[in-house]
């Protein structure tokens, strides 16, 4: 299906912008302020003030460069070739390279001239200005991903609360039918949640860290966890009757998970319930013993799936246009 998106938008219209400004001026070759503000326009606010700082520099650099040796050796394709040769090495060393294919059009604009002259230089810086402004004045709003975001959330604490049932499932009666989906929906969420939040990070430049992106890394490291529970989980021998303790605390963490902060409730009846295991009758079969042993094991890890959470301060309560979260935690 043909879709127009946000950033296809904000190129035309910076595009447009830039070439009108710059034909509005005055200025020689104006068509080229529009191939800088396509250039520069990216998909966040950091990337394309980074894109603007490395034409910018490179292009003065080729200006300087293109002024020397056209003016002392002559206008001649093999100039243009030795001015590139000196431009790319010094604008990998300064890193704005980035800058090479905009500053390719400003030599050719000069090599074109044939002289140059001060009027010349300030036509092209007019372009230079004209074009990368353009793009920042167009990149200066973005829309906010926050709900984006916390639709991520919201399903991938779904899917851990379903993963964590199944494993309830499990425990109380050492068969299970589920197919795993959950556990690589899970996977690609993950990727995409970090890969948005990152992008979040990126439009605020007075942010220096951005909860949600520390969120999904997070619950990515939990996730980790999950996974190598699962293959503990199947590795019982056996239902004793601590499994089916545990898996009444499982019950609990699954109806609880949320973004907020509250783990240390569970970290202290982790600890209580593996007081009564130590006070519970020893093994007598070799398989019960292999069992409570995984069992001891899987415990350790649910253990470092809250401690994970205890040391993530919480997500910002959503906005009103999102439903409420349910009360809970884990």
């Amino acid at each position: 299906m043909f879709k127009i998106g946000y950033r296809t938008l904000k190129t035309a219209a910076g595009t447009t912008l830039a070439i009108f400004l710059a034909q509005l001026a005055g200025l020689d070759s104006f068509p080229s302020a529009g191939i800088i503000t396509i250039l520069c326009t990216k998909v966040t606010k950091k990337k394309s003030l980074g894109a603007a700082y490395s034409r910018f520099i490179a292009c003065l650099i080729a200006m300087v460069y293109s002024t020397i040796l056209f003016e002392l050796i002559g206008y001649n394709p093999v100039i243009i070739g030795i001015i590139l040769l000196l431009l790319i090495p010094t604008t990998v060393a300064l890193k704005v390279n980035e800058g090479i294919v905009t500053s390719g059009v400003i030599i050719l604009h000069l090599y074109t001239a044939e002289h140059i002259t001060l009027d010349l230089w300030l036509n092209e810086l007019g372009i230079i200005i004209i074009g990368i402004g353009s793009a920042l004045l167009m990149n200066w709003y973005m829309p906010s991903l926050e709900n984006k975001l916390i639709d991520y959330q919201q399903k991938i604490e779904e899917n851990f609360s379903k993963i964590l049932m199944e494993l309830v499932n499990y425990l109380h009666t050492n068969e299970s039918e589920w197919d795993g989906k959950e556990i690589t929906e899970t996977t690609k969420l993950l990727a995409e949640a970090k890969t948005l939040a990152f992008r979040d990070v990126e439009n605020h430049f007075l942010r220096e860290d951005d909860v949600y992106y520390h969120y999904f890394k997070m619950r990515e490291k939990q996730f980790e966890i999950i996974e190598r529970i699962l293959l503990l989980a199947t590795n019982i021998p056996s239902k004793v009757k601590q499994s089916k303790m545990l898996g009444e605390f499982l019950i609990e963490l699954s109806n609880n998970v949320h973004p907020q902060n509250t783990a240390i409730i569970y970290l202290q009846k982790l600890d209580e319930m593996e007081q009564i295991f130590k006070k519970m009758e020893l093994p007598v079969t070799r398989e019960e013993f292999e069992s409570r042993a995984a069992l001891l094991q899987l415990m350790k890890e649910i253990e470092q799936y809250l401690q994970l959470k205890h040391s993530f301060k919480g997500l910002p309560e959503p906005k009103k246009q999102h439903e409420k979260l349910k009360v809970g935690e884990n």
